[in-house]
């Protein structure tokens, strides 16, 4: 008797011509279905858009499992429509990775606060509302500088470095009106400008509006050196990335801030790459187990793929670099390492095992 391939979808944003016509072989998840298949896997791919919503949920009905590349914001619709969808689909019993629940666990800033007790933490504060920013804010400015960000977002956007302008004169003010502060906005060519709190608080009106708040954390003076992307199947890491950020990246002294010096490539490495090992070793060891226990999920709710990007922190007494955690991706993690395409395709084929 011959035993029936399981089948994956891969789902992936619909191009706006073309909607279900969309080849998962012309797009950029080609390899990982290749890998997928070689794995002994049928995969099936599930192009998607709000507007052909229900065809694409018969077609992930049909499906063992489902993984999903899909930006929190793409085409300027946010997830709800879908999120709302794949739920329903994994309460079938189908796989879907990354579920919506596990992306409000680890995928949105506030894992920045929820973890605030962990290694991989710097200072980080978190603003509920408006309010909130405008009492709490001058505080946490009376230090370093701070980077804001959103809740929700990706590619900069709602990220921003703050600091005040004028450290003297906001010692002595009580009214956001008299506080000036230095903010710089971490999209390209953003320049850097005075304005007061109260603007500042004003700017930032639309991501307290959805009820998300924003996170506030210590600015990390090491930036210029760079980020390192740690890719993880499960609970493992199968590759690295390294790149020299652009997001509030300094200018050269003197300079303004839009002259600012590109972003380097980001360049991918293997999980052995030497020198990446003492931050691998405290992220399968420690790290990993510390997110699931603090956030509620169990190790096997963790996405097939997600990535985790770390800042340089101090050095540590020993001389030896410690890292800060600036972000968690389950979204739409692309591009990865080639080197995770087989570990990708090895942990879907366990998830969809571990369902029977």
């Amino acid at each position: 008797m011959t035993t029936r391939k399981q089948r994956v979808a891969i789902l992936f944003p619909a191009d706006d011509r073309l909607k279900s016509a969309t080849r998962l072989d012309q797009s950029r998840h080609a390899d990982t279905a290749r890998a997928l298949a070689a794995a002994g896997i049928e995969v099936v791919g599930a192009p998607y858009a709000d507007d052909i919503m229900e065809e694409v949920r018969e077609t992930l009905l049909s499906m063992d499992g489902v993984l999903v590349w899909f930006n929190p914001v793409e085409g300027g619709r946010d997830r709800t429509i879908l999120n709302s969808m794949l739920r329903d689909v994994a309460s079938t019993g189908v796989v879907v990775s990354t579920h919506p629940d596990v992306i409000d666990r680890i995928g949105t800033k506030e894992v920045l606060h929820r973890t605030q007790s962990m290694g991989w933490a710097c200072d980080t504060r978190f603003y509920a509302s408006a309010d909130a920013m405008r009492k709490e804010l001058p505080a946490s400015l009376a230090g370093t500088p701070r980077v804001l960000k959103q809740i929700r977002g990706q590619s900069g956007d709602g990220v921003w470095k703050v600091e005040l302008a004028d450290a003297r004169a906001a010692s002595s003010s009580t009214s956001p009106q008299d506080i000036s502060l230095r903010v710089r906005h971490a999209k390209r060519g953003s320049p850097e400008e005075i304005i007061s709190l109260e603007s500042f608080i004003a700017r930032c009106h639309d991501y307290f509006a959805a009820g998300d708040g924003m996170i506030d954390q210590a600015f990390q003076p090491r930036l210029a050196e760079g980020m390192i992307r740690c890719y993880l199947v499960g609970g493992r890491v199968a590759g690295f990335g390294e790149q020299l950020v652009n997001m509030l990246y300094p200018p050269s002294p003197g300079a303004p801030a839009s002259q600012a010096p590109p972003p380097g490539p980001r360049l991918y490495y293997p999980p052995t790459r030497p020198d990446f090992q003492r931050l691998k070793e405290r992220l399968e060891q420690e790290w990993v187990d510390e997110l699931c226990r603090l956030v509620g999920l169990d190790k096997a709710q963790l996405p097939v793929l997600w990535d985790a990007d770390f800042l340089y922190g101090p050095k540590d007494v020993d001389g030896a670099d410690t890292y800060v955690l600036c972000e968690i991706n389950v979204s739409s993690v692309y591009p990865f390492p080639d080197h995770a395409l087989e570990p990708l395709a090895v942990m879907t084929r366990t998830r969809l095992a571990q369902r029977r």
